[in-house]
């Protein structure tokens, strides 16, 4: 039995229940079509690999995925592999790799409603991007995007940012520190020797943007003592995008170098792209994000914050 779901501004019909996904009602065709079975290649190892001009992704003790012109995920459980974990994997890296032939730019970035416009934070994992969405979450501002955020242009060229999947993923002690429980949640990864305290907390449908928003400033995560906020210009800002591209790794087997560059070159001139830093410490949360919405107020559009 197949779904439609709505996913990263796209149309997708899947023959997998996607739970983290809500199914609707689309008439137009699907963009992207999710199917199950025998991906067709003999290939083992894991990763990324390029097979008769598609691409193949291996999760190793999980699943194989065929991702094919940007429209085509066919997904192989290994056995005894969990559902979930196959999922996760499909959400994740087979859909960045698509993401990637479409010429689409996914950041590895969490994006949250701020006065009618996308914000996003980059960062790699522990940087805190979910500590910060969960707390704009938990202060009344929906949530766009969590881990990965895709980044499309209209057609006056001006950037915009869809949604992605309705949930934060937090750390055991963030999850803790933003006054949550475990119970009733789920690791993000399934396996009972893990030892990765990571889980998965939903978002009510009122609690996230529900449809793409005009992008208004890329913020990049680092940590240090003092809290500090700098505009990054020119090649420095378009470097930070390339840095933080979700599976950036994956361009160049997709083929799409150029547009890769293009396209962040171009967002770093169409937005502000700023250094972010701050200490992480759970105690200091609300002093460093009423800090950051003081910088969004002020309408900054370069120097400092401090």
């Amino acid at each position: 039995m197949t779904a439609m779901y709505r996913l990263f501004g796209l149309n997708v019909r899947s023959e997998i229940d996607l739970p983290e996904l809500t199914p609707c009602a689309i008439e137009a065709e699907p963009e992207v079509t999710i199917r199950l079975s025998d991906i067709g290649a003999d290939v083992s190892a894991p990763g990324l690999h390029a097979v008769d001009g598609d691409l193949v992704f291996v999760a190793e003790d999980v699943a194989r995925y065929r991702i094919a012109a940007g429209r085509t995920i066919v997904v192989e459980p290994l056995p005894n592999s969990p559902a979930r974990n196959v999922r996760l994997f499909l959400l994740g890296s087979a859909f960045g790799a698509l993401l990637h032939q479409r010429g689409l730019l996914p950041l590895h970035a969490n994006a949250v409603e701020i006065g009618g416009k996308a914000v996003a934070f980059m960062g790699e994992s522990g940087a805190g991007k979910s500590t910060l969405a969960a707390w704009f979450h938990d202060n009344g501002y929906p949530v766009l995007a969590d881990d990965v955020c895709v980044i499309g242009f209209d057609q006056k060229g001006a950037p915009r940012a869809y949604p992605g999947l309705p949930r934060l993923r937090l750390w055991l002690d963030a999850l803790e520190s933003s006054g949550r429980s475990v119970q009733g949640l789920s690791r993000s990864f399934e396996d009972p020797s893990s030892r990765v305290d990571k889980y998965d907390v939903p978002i009510a449908a009122g609690s996230s943007a529900p449809s793409d928003l005009p992008l208004r400033a890329l913020y990049v995560l680092e940590q240090g003592d003092e809290f500090l906020i700098e505009q990054l210009t020119g090649v420095a800002a378009a470097d930070a995008i390339i840095a933080n591209t979700y599976r950036g790794a994956f361009v160049a087997a997709a083929g799409t170098q150029r547009q890769h560059w293009e396209s962040a070159a171009e967002l770093a001139r169409t937005i502000p792209v700023y250094r972010l830093r701050r200490s992480k410490r759970f105690d200091r949360i609300d002093e460093e994000c009423s800090g950051l919405l003081h910088h969004m107020a002020a309408g900054n559009s370069g120097g400092d914050a401090r």
